[in-house]
């Protein structure tokens, strides 16, 4: 529970309940996100446009198994392992009657907006049409990097990348490092660039080998550029270095406003997209991890335990934690505690 910027701590709640077309779930793992993180420390642009107020119960990138269901809802769904989409369409307006329901005007985001309970304690209650079965290959942490692994997918789906072309990735956190698998595992030649030495290393780590810094980036002609960072002249670096022609995708959110001439757009015949939510992308995304296509497990630097979650969102690394940039945890009961993949 976030109660104010900086205020964080476990506190215990009344269990969900179960309301027509609703199921339970016993959460086993949830992945910390950068959107977490800025609610904590209260950036969040949520927060200062009203739609998210505090306390505040986080959690959207998780996995566990339906304990409940509730009217309306098949009973096969108890003891399946299941992941959920955290954007919650109204369901009845033009935009999600078309499919849009992640972007529908009075959507509900898990963890994020108000309304819905985050999925950062023992049980969440989720909308059934929410869910997605996890196949017995898609293992508990893969299960949790279902969420961000939908949104890189679909980066990569918006550059438009055939086999043998050359992709930028600007940003090598987890949204980056996940775009730059899929892209690869497509037949892409995949580079990134950021700025930590550390990041860039754990990047070379995973076998990217065309790993940059901004001083450092070779004059190539990308057929995409995907901005997934949060540094705000990006988004205009992006647009400078895609080829005529093709395309840029903004997935990453900075922090103040993002300028880019439309005139160089234009004059280059680009295709800019944006890319807010993985719900379109979310099934292809348990596919990809099912077959080993992408497996984003070296990722997690460790997995806590949920009364040293607090720490975390202050920017406390975990003892022995890997070079990982993504920090889970463990809600079940055969969880270890700090566990370390390396």
């Amino acid at each position: 529970m976030i109660t104010a910027p900086g205020e964080a701590s476990v506190q215990d709640v009344a269990p969900p309940t179960v309301g027509p077309g609703d199921v339970i779930v016993d959460v086993q793992r949830a992945g910390v996100c950068g959107t977490d993180i800025e609610l904590y420390t209260g950036e969040m642009q949520y927060l200062a446009d009203g739609h998210t107020t505090y306390p505040i119960r986080i959690g959207h990138e998780w996995m566990g198994t339906v304990r409940a269901v509730g009217d309306g809802v098949d009973r096969r769904w108890i003891g399946r392992r299941v992941t959920g989409d955290t954007m919650l369409g109204c369901g009845v307006c033009r935009r999600c009657l078309r499919g849009y329901q992640h972007v529908c005007e009075f959507r509900g985001e898990l963890g994020i907006r108000d309304g819905r309970p985050g999925a950062l304690a023992e049980q969440v209650a989720v909308p059934a049409p929410s869910l997605r079965e996890l196949p017995d290959a898609v293992d508990d942490a893969l299960g949790a990097l279902v969420e961000p692994g939908g949104n890189a997918l679909r980066s990569v789906q918006a550059a438009d990348l055939h086999r043998g072309d050359r992709a930028l990735v600007l940003g090598p956190g987890t949204i980056g490092l996940l775009t730059a698998m899929f892209a690869r595992a497509g037949g892409a030649e995949v580079h990134l660039l950021g700025r930590s030495e550390r990041s860039l290393e754990f990047a070379r780590s995973l076998g990217f080998e065309g790993v940059w810094t901004e001083d450092a980036l070779p004059e190539l002609p990308w057929d995409a550029v995907i901005d997934a960072s949060n540094a705000p002249h990006l988004p205009a670096k992006a647009l400078d270095l895609v080829e005529p022609g093709k395309r840029v995708v903004y997935v990453g959110l900075a922090g103040s406003l993002s300028l880019i001439d439309t005139r160089a757009m234009a004059l280059k015949d680009v295709t800019a997209v944006g890319i807010l939510s993985a719900s379109p992308g979310l099934t292809e995304a348990i596919a990809a991890y099912a077959s080993g296509d992408v497996d984003p497990r070296p990722l997690i630097a460790a997995t806590v335990e949920l009364d040293r979650l607090a720490p975390v969102l202050a920017g406390e690394r975990p003892e022995g934690a890997g070079p990982g940039p993504k920090i889970h945890v463990g809600i079940g009961a055969d969880h270890h505690s700090k566990e370390t993949t390396a």
